[in-house]
């Protein structure tokens, strides 16, 4: 008898001790699952070569890839290699390349673009901005915007937008010298903001100069609300990756303050990561919300403008690169083939994602 017993309250500790092992293993109510990649993205092309820039035009869209081609992917995901005739090679080292990719406001008629690539000149690597056209023999050279941009391995910069006020923005990175942030004579380390021939806006904040924000360690994504304020992802040091609001002549304090540090004249970010590394990349907005791409953080992330908080919204399929969101659809180019990723068979990708689906979680 107890045998019995004593072998029934072991039986009772096994099942106790079972149970409590599943529930600690249950997600905890606050803190819901992500949707699957597999079930939530769609693949409209593969096999992309380290993409980096997206430009959706009704049923297709142009990529241009950091070794300097640029990519028509068609209906089906059939891909053309359009030719890239300049007159200065694209030196694709480190985190150069073909960059920025974007297409003039009268592109329908006038067939023109603006890229950003990193050239060599004299043993020295550098990064400019050239006026490109579309015409029977591919993407040609035109004119030269800006030129002799400081280039490095890393810290590049390179994104390229139009704003609402038909104006060319231009993100540059440090290039490795921090202290260059802070100089307003130099290209390093800004936003920069052009008329489209190359010339400087009258009402740019300093006078004669193309610098329209500094103190950027290396600004990658830019995107505007339908109040035309300006939001801008950048990469941090060791973490402390950024979101920040663009005021015209804004200091954002690289490399004297990073995080939430403040210094009087310095504006803090508007989110930053603390110890979480996001790596940011392309930059959309959507209805209150800003969508950034992130290479090592591999997600998307959500930051709400109304309510100041910040969310994954999805993950799942590695680096990611460039994110346009149109028509209730999120278009995300992956990029694990950059020689920091992981590549997977047929990276890299073109995904479309169902907004709608991917935030339904909030």
């Amino acid at each position: 008898m107890r045998l019995k017993t004593i072998a029934t309250v072991l039986l009772m500790m096994v099942l106790t001790s079972a149970c409590s092992s599943q529930e600690s293993e249950k997600p905890r109510v606050e803190d819901p699952p992500l949707p699957r990649a597999e079930e939530e993205k769609k693949v409209l092309a593969a096999d992309l070569d380290v993409p980096w820039d997206i430009i959706k035009r009704e049923d297709f869209f142009y990529i241009s890839e950091r070794g300097g081609r640029i990519i028509k992917i068609m209906t089906g995901g059939k891909k053309e290699k359009i030719p890239l005739i300049l007159k200065k090679e694209v030196s694709q080292q480190g985190e150069g390349g073909l960059l920025g990719f974007v297409l003039a406001p009268d592109f329908d008629s006038s067939k023109q673009a603006y890229i950003y690539h990193t050239y060599e000149e004299n043993g020295q690597a550098y990064n400019r901005i050239v006026k490109i056209k579309l015409s029977g023999d591919g993407w040609v050279e035109k004119s030269v915007l800006l030129d002799h941009i400081p280039a490095s391995i890393i810290h590049n910069g390179g994104r390229l937008e139009i704003g609402p006020d038909e104006k060319l923005y231009a993100t540059t990175g440090d290039a490795g010298e921090e202290q260059n942030a802070q100089n307003l004579d130099s290209l390093s380390g800004k936003i920069l903001r052009m008329n489209l021939d190359g010339t400087v806006p009258e009402d740019n904040p300093f006078p004669d100069s193309l610098v329209y924000s500094y103190g950027h360690r290396n600004p990658q994504g830019l995107a505007w609300t339908e109040e035309g304020d300006l939001y801008s992802a950048e990469h941090g040091s060791s973490a402390h990756d950024e979101m920040n609001r663009i005021q015209p002549g804004g200091n954002y304090g690289w490399p004297i303050i990073r995080g939430d540090e403040t210094k009087k004249g310095m504006i803090p970010p508007l989110f930053q990561s603390g110890q979480q590394t996001w790596a940011p990349s392309g930059l959309a907005y959507n209805n209150g919300t800003l969508y950034m791409a992130g290479l090592r953080g591999a997600q998307i992330r959500a930051f709400h403008l109304q309510n100041h908080t910040s969310e994954i919204v999805f993950q799942g399929v590695g680096r990611l690169r460039d994110i346009v969101i149109e028509n209730g659809a999120a278009y995300v180019i992956t990029n694990n083939t950059d020689g920091r990723g992981n590549p997977r068979p047929q990276d890299d990708l073109l995904l479309k994602l169902e907004l709608e689906r991917i935030v339904e979680r909030e």
